[in-house]
């Protein structure tokens, strides 16, 4: 089916190395890092049951889904996205892999969800949000990898904030981000009743300090923190270390 599915100009076809799934990106614009596939591992970890109702905010491409679905053959995932463009590229990745009776994909503001999006029904909301604040950073001149990496159409409060109106009581959320917004991460966690319950850091190498954070909080939860081991990207010598190798699926003799 890949060889006939038609490709618009910059896009391509990449393997997801996991139960035969594929993914269409345009170079010219943003395409996903290893960042989301830390946060779908981690979040596919927990999602135990495969009735369990998934949302993910600001799911760009669509690579959230297609790899939690892989990971856990769940029954209905939504993702939201305000980008027109990629909500039609995310469509596309999903009918490229017959999925459309599991992952849905909508177009709409996190700040303001279309009506589809349903208050207090989901069981998981994900989030791969914009790392840089408005005002930090350099601001990338294309608008769709501007739009993904700098909070200019929402904030990590809005994100937040909607997540507490979306999620059900009890539900979960999973997050990643910078380590540095730490403490405005766990600020607003509590300020609007998702109670912070795993932190697992992400280091670059051994030896380095953790630049990503994974965040699994829970609406309504009890005050309980586990902090997880870390998770270390390189080894010393520069290749990834075997957990890496283990999240992506790959094969070490194969890279």
């Amino acid at each position: 089916m890949t060889e006939d599915f038609p490709l618009k100009r910059d896009e391509r076809i990449d393997d997801l190395q996991i139960g035969g799934l594929k993914i269409i990106q345009n170079t010219k614009k943003f395409c996903f890092g290893m960042d989301a596939v830390l946060l779908a591992n981690f979040a596919a970890l927990d999602i135990v049951e495969r009735d369990e109702r998934i949302l993910d905010l600001g799911t760009g491409t669509g690579i959230i889904p297609l790899l939690v679905w892989g990971k856990t053959l769940s029954k209905e995932i939504v993702g939201l996205e305000i980008q027109e463009d990629m909500v039609r590229m995310a469509k596309r990745s999903v009918h490229l892999n017959q999925l459309q009776d599991r992952i849905k994909i909508v177009e709409g503001d996190i700040i303001s969800p279309p009506s589809e999006i349903l208050p207090n029904y989901y069981d998981v909301i994900i989030t791969n949000p914009p790392y840089m604040e408005d005002k930090g950073g350099l601001i990338n001149p294309t608008a769709a990898k501007a739009i993904s990496r700098h909070e200019i159409l929402c904030s990590l409060e809005d994100i937040i904030k909607t997540t507490k109106k979306y999620l059900r009581s009890r539900g979960k959320f999973f997050m990643i981000h910078r380590s540095h917004r730490l403490v405005d991460i766990l600020s607003l966690l509590r300020c609007y009743n998702i109670e912070p319950k795993k932190i697992r850091f992400v280091h670059p190498a051994y030896g380095k300090a953790p630049n990503l954070i994974l965040i699994q909080a829970i609406k309504g939860g009890k005050p309980h923190l586990k902090i997880e081991k870390p998770l270390y990207v390189y080894k010393e010598e520069g290749d990834y270390t075997q957990e890496i190798y283990d999240i992506y699926q790959w094969n070490k003799d194969d890279n």
